[in-house]
């Protein structure tokens, strides 16, 4: 993806990662938001996600003013972890809003967009691997989360049956941290910009490298370009923050991954039925 002042619709990018996200793509050209003050092409569009048509006026507004979209990153989330028991119902139709149906909704807004330019572009989700011990704790959390994980796979599924191949869906995982409950945990944190060059790594890779892709920031930068040393992402100059996540994650995949028997489409027996 190299042609000049491509345009990058970020989601949640006030603060912390997403905004990271943003400077780093205006830094390399990209036309994205809320880096206007840095000199930046940007434009700031306020969004509710939990409300579908707020979702459709952003990316109107937005392919108003630039005319095309390049790539979608959602980086909107709302976070509650805690038991069953101790996750209200309100904080949990909160999470699914925000958190899978908010992706849904701006994926659903997006696509016609995309297809007006050639079905080139990307798709970048903040997500994680899925994997039981995500799950431990913060169940209400993990469902929506986990959700939009299916989001990107199911996603690049679609991408590569109709053959869209200048398509890609991508999940990244993010193993920076800008916050710290105490001082003591500080000397773990990691600086935003490993995720945002991980993502810009990943906007450059071939569509067939990333499409589908489950990736840690860190993995992908080790993996894809070779990175060993992280010592400048230290929040804590010297220090080497502890890995959170797994070393490995589960392969979701089948022996029969590519034998989907009956091929189904409810659209085309609706449209068969009007």
């Amino acid at each position: 993806m190299t042609s000049l002042q491509q345009v990058a619709l970020v989601v949640g990018a006030s603060r912390g990662i997403g905004r990271q996200i943003a400077i780093d793509l205006a830094k390399n050209n990209y036309q994205a938001q809320e880096i206007t003050s840095l000199g930046y092409t940007a434009t700031a569009i306020p969004v509710d996600t939990r409300d579908y048509s707020s979702i459709q006026s952003l990316v109107e507004k937005t392919l108003k003013h630039y005319k095309h979209l390049d790539v979608l990153i959602y980086n909107s989330g709302a976070i509650w972890w805690a038991s069953v028991e101790n996750t209200p119902m309100k904080r949990f139709q909160l999470m699914q809003k925000v958190n899978a149906e908010g992706l849904y909704g701006c994926v659903q807004a997006c696509l016609p967009w995309f297809a007006d330019n050639g079905w080139q572009g990307r798709i970048v989700v903040v997500c994680p691997p899925i994997y039981e011990r995500f799950f431990r704790g913060k169940t209400g959390y993990a469902m929506g989360k986990v959700g939009m994980s299916v989001m990107v796979k199911g996603l690049a599924m679609d991408f590569k049956r109709e053959r869209k191949t200048g398509m890609a869906a991508i999940e990244s995982a993010a193993t920076a941290e800008t916050t710290a409950r105490d001082s003591s945990e500080a000397k773990d944190l990691r600086k935003p910009t490993i995720f945002s060059d991980a993502i810009l790594a990943m906007l450059n890779a071939p569509t067939s490298t990333v499409n589908g892709l489950l990736e840690l920031d860190e993995d992908f930068l080790r993996k894809y370009l070779g990175v060993e040393d992280f010592s400048k992402y230290s929040v804590i100059e010297g220090a080497t923050p502890r890995r959170m996540m797994p070393r490995r994650f589960p392969d979701l995949r089948v022996d029969e991954h590519d034998d989907e028997g009956k091929k189904v489409d409810s659209a085309q027996l609706r449209k068969g039925k009007l």
